[in-house]
């Protein structure tokens, strides 16, 4: 990856911090196509380097990665306890009537169609997914021809679960700018309007908490 210093936020010795550009995978890219994970470890000219969490393909944001086994035990229990903050910029093509509020759903995931929706209480193998969200501002002006306008959404997520804010904000009738996936009627031409721009955590080694921020690229976050 070219410019790689470009996209990084802070490093020391047991971790790294960077923007993750949409369209780049964590991991496991494919032939013939770069991951962070590997360009980061060209970046560093060395092998070890523990992937911590994960952001979806289409999304960019930050992301943190360890540099020991040490630190990735440390980071990695941070989260299992809740400890690791993120904070979503989102861009809807849709609102709800409240501007503020807490969407909270059991998921179930299919690996086969790497899909997960909403299902009732008690389905098996179903997890529950919380988040919440706040309207920041409407982006544009409706435009003339009755094109649906957009939202600018603070999400804070209190759990982690797969595609969870693209299908909660989906079902609850806010579906994200350029998700196909989840609003196939989506016919904008955008990026998926999702950016992690806030991750916070305490430092494995030191123990001082760290917050790190970045600013969205994608085309569905500009104004109109």
């Amino acid at each position: 990856m070219r410019n790689m210093e470009q996209q990084i936020l802070f490093e020391d010795r047991e971790i790294i911090v960077c923007h993750k550009p949409a369209g780049m995978a964590v991991q496991s890219a494919g032939v013939g196509r770069m991951d962070l994970e590997s360009a980061l470890k060209n970046y560093l000219g060395s092998p070890q380097l523990y992937v911590i969490h994960r952001l979806d393909q289409p999304v960019e944001g930050v992301i943190v990665f360890a540099k020991t086994q040490t630190a990735a035990r440390e980071l990695s229990r941070q989260i299992s306890c809740g400890k690791m903050k993120k904070e979503y910029l989102a861009v809807t093509t849709g609102r709800t009537q409240a501007d503020q509020g807490t969407l909270e759903n059991e998921l179930k995931k299919d690996g086969r169609t790497n899909t997960s929706y909403v299902v009732k209480k008690g389905t098996p193998g179903a997890k529950t997914a919380r988040l919440s969200y706040e309207i920041v501002k409407k982006l544009g002006r409706e435009a003339d021809n009755g094109a649906v306008p957009r939202y600018l959404v603070r999400v804070h997520l209190e759990t982690g679960r797969h595609h969870q804010i693209r299908v909660q904000m989906a079902h609850a009738g806010m579906p994200l700018a350029g998700d196909r996936k989840y609003h196939p009627e989506d016919s904008s031409g955008l990026t998926l309007g999702l950016c992690a721009v806030r991750l916070g955590f305490y430092h494995p080694k030191t123990k001082k908490y760290m917050e790190f921020e970045t600013v969205p690229q994608g085309n569905a976050f500009q104004e109109s």
